[in-house]
């Protein structure tokens, strides 16, 4: 698929995702949106795909919204402002449901709906000069449609301080808050994405997309009730091809054969 604002690059097993609007920080707008949106949907039905790459050309990760598409929304009613807003929540949710592990190479900026796509990635390396905020209240408006994706990164005592004061934090701060993984300096950026890489074309494909689906429902669930699903979930892995052939792997000796790529 030819995109305008995006470039992909396969590389065997590994996608690599940029946001490529550096003039403007890879700012959203609405044909951002529909070609994240077009491009999720296509690469969850790919299996080829085991890792995502995601990141930002220029000198940036993304700082959010382009403003001139956000002041071209004063004219709207009240019901294009809705339907507006779902186009890009829907974005946001299906690059939440990509089977694949998703890794965010973030380095400048992480703002807004930019911190919003740091919280969608499974695994978030950035450089540590790196510049975070959910500055949304700053302009007058909330993070709305990321916050399913923020909050069980950061939690609510986090997000009262962030959300509520639009202020700026630190790469460190996004780690102690859980918002990013690995915070390294910004020569040492690639080194670390490729690591993480490298461990996830080890680990099994369906193992990854089970795990996924797991995390997202067992949150918030006691024991007791997640109970029948996890047992339902593993009983399910174990007798899958990969299941059984990492299993075997493992008592004789060998690599998986997914790992043999």
């Amino acid at each position: 698929m030819d995109f305008k604002y995006l470039t992909t690059e396969r590389t065997g097993a590994v996608e690599y995702l940029t946001l490529n609007r550096p003039d403007v920080r890879n700012a959203f707008n609405e044909q951002v949106i529909a070609e994240l949106t077009a491009w999720a949907t296509d690469i969850a039905a790919d299996p080829a795909v085991r890792v995502v790459v995601l990141a930002g050309a220029g000198k940036v990760f993304s700082a959010g919204a382009d403003a001139k598409w956000m002041a071209r929304m004063v004219g709207y009613s009240h019901d294009e402002n809705v339907q507006d807003a779902t186009r890009m929540a829907a974005m946001f949710l299906a690059l939440n449901r990509v089977p694949s592990a998703v890794v965010g190479r973030i380095h400048g900026a992480a703002l807004g709906g930019g911190a919003g796509l740091a919280a969608i990635c499974d695994i978030a390396v950035a450089e540590d000069g790196a510049i975070f905020g959910f500055t949304e209240t700053k302009l007058g408006i909330l993070p709305a449609v990321i916050s399913p994706y923020v909050l069980p990164k950061i939690g609510p005592s986090a997000a009262r301080e962030l959300f509520l004061t639009g202020m700026r934090f630190s790469a460190a701060r996004a780690r102690e808050i859980g918002l990013v993984h690995t915070v390294v300096p910004a020569a040492e950026l690639d080194h670390a994405v490729q690591r993480y890489v490298e461990e996830l074309l080890s680990a099994s494909p369906t193992g990854i997309a089970a795990s996924k689906t797991l995390i997202a429902a067992v949150w918030g669930r006691s024991p007791e009730d997640a109970m029948s699903m996890t047992s339902q979930a593993i009983a399910s892995q174990r007798v899958s091809p990969e299941g059984q052939d990492g299993l075997k792997a493992f008592l004789e000796k060998r690599k998986p054969r997914w790992a043999e790529t």
